[in-house]
């Protein structure tokens, strides 16, 4: 039986020309975020299986690859569930396994650490346009810096990097789990249910008011609640200022300060800004990750229609694995959605030093062929793009790939 030749469910292949965009946006990103102080790190692509089914990762601790033990560990007879096969999994974001690292060598890392990291994640997730079950994530993390300045930096930081890259008119939407829990609160829902609200709360966007009010209606939510939780939002379509009208409204229910934190945030970002981007203060935004304890923000992009990343405050998952909660923030770029949107746009990666082909027809001698080697050498120290290659019978359609892969001089070196 033949092998199979294409990639399994939810991954890809990946061609040249968008594999040569891929590392021209790895490249800005990386370099953008150097010059804001972030250190690259590594992580491996597995975890303990315990840590990643630890309660922290919302839905995706639904979606891991899970692998199995190998050798004498793998028992199958002997196996009552699942989890007795199985001790690793595949990671499914970059944010616990940075957490592990830190725990592991918090003693020999700066104090804030601002780490960089990028790599494949794995999700057994239902493929659909720009979500992959492979996909690349690129995060930056502040450990160890419980002030709001690093919600600043990280979105300075991200939004200059979308920048650089062409992308305008795009919005950060911001909002805090403490804001969502009071207005919870306010309404008279039980704490024990805040994640099931939000939950159907995350929803807005889909189904509008009216269907997060049927849902938590048939969840068994007191109606009065549900009514004076929506009034809150139906309030805010006609404030300028809804940060200041909830936190007025809220009164006690909100811890104090909170506010005034998310509002410093929002002002210093607008006024640094390298970009054409807003803050929105946007009181609906939920993200579904457990392990969020404070702001909250999502990369909004008119054209695409979904987040293009997004991020938060996690003071609590270092604790996790050491005792000792460290704040913790972190804001991951969509690399996969920024990669598709620069694909549809047509985009193309500049070319500072042209590139040049040359067609070398069969049987060229030595003298030809060193000539061209010469050359082709000469021109790279230069910092152009050459490529060598041998003439092909069908030259007119060699000549017609090559032009579209942005070779504009194309040498031909002839016998004679």
């Amino acid at each position: 039986m033949a092998l199979k030749k294409k990639p399994v469910t939810g991954m890809r292949d990946i061609m040249p020309e968008e594999k040569e965009i891929r590392d021209y946006v790895e490249g800005i990103i990386r370099k953008t975020y150097r010059e804001f102080g972030f250190l690259s790190i590594e992580t491996p692509c597995m975890e303990d299986i315990a840590n990643l089914c630890s309660n922290q990762g919302g839905d995706n601790e639904k979606l891991i690859f899970k692998v199995l033990k190998r050798g004498e560990k793998l028992k199958l007879e002997e196996a009552k569930e699942e989890m007795d096969l199985v001790d690793q999994g595949m990671r499914y974001d970059l944010t616990l396994p940075l957490s592990r690292y830190y725990s592991n060598h918090a003693n020999d890392l700066p104090s804030p650490f601002k780490a960089l990291q990028m790599g494949n994640v794995w999700r057994a997730d239902r493929p659909q346009r720009g979500r992959y079950r492979q996909f690349k994530q690129c995060d930056i993390d502040i450990l160890g810096d419980a002030s709001n300045l690093a919600e600043i930096e990280l979105i300075t930081a991200t939004t200059t990097c979308l920048s650089k890259l062409g992308f305008k008119n795009f919005e950060i939407h911001i909002n805090e789990r403490r804001i969502l829990k009071a207005m919870a609160a306010y309404s008279g829902f039980e704490e024990a249910r805040f994640d099931e609200v939000f939950i159907i709360l995350d929803k807005m966007d889909k189904i509008g008011e009216e269907g997060v009010k049927e849902e938590l209606l048939e969840h068994g939510f007191d109606a009065a609640g549900v009514e004076k939780y929506l009034g809150l939002y139906q309030m805010l379509h006609s404030q300028e200022d809804g940060l200041t009208m909830l936190a007025n409204t809220l009164g006690d229910s909100l811890e104090e300060g909170v506010a005034d934190n998310l509002r410093e945030i929002i002002d210093c970002v607008e006024a640094a800004k390298q970009g054409d981007f807003k803050m929105v203060f946007d009181p609906t935004l939920v993200r579904g990750m457990s392990y969020y304890t404070g702001t909250i923000f999502e990369i909004v992009m008119p054209e695409f229609g979904a987040a293009c990343g997004g991020g938060g405050r996690y003071d609590k998952m270092i604790g996790n694995f050491t005792g000792k909660d460290v704040p913790a923030c972190g804001f991951s770029i969509g690399f996969e959605r920024i990669i598709l949107l620069l694909m549809e746009s047509g985009f193309k990666v500049p070319e500072e030093g042209g590139k040049v082909a040359y067609l070398i027809e069969k049987g060229c001698d030595k003298d030809k062929m060193t000539s061209v080697m010469v050359e082709a050498a000469k021109l790279r120290q230069e910092g152009t793009t050459v490529l060598i290659s041998r003439m092909n019978k069908n030259k007119k359609f060699q000549k017609e790939q090559l032009e579209q892969s942005g070779y504009t001089d194309i040498r031909e070196v002839f016998n004679r």
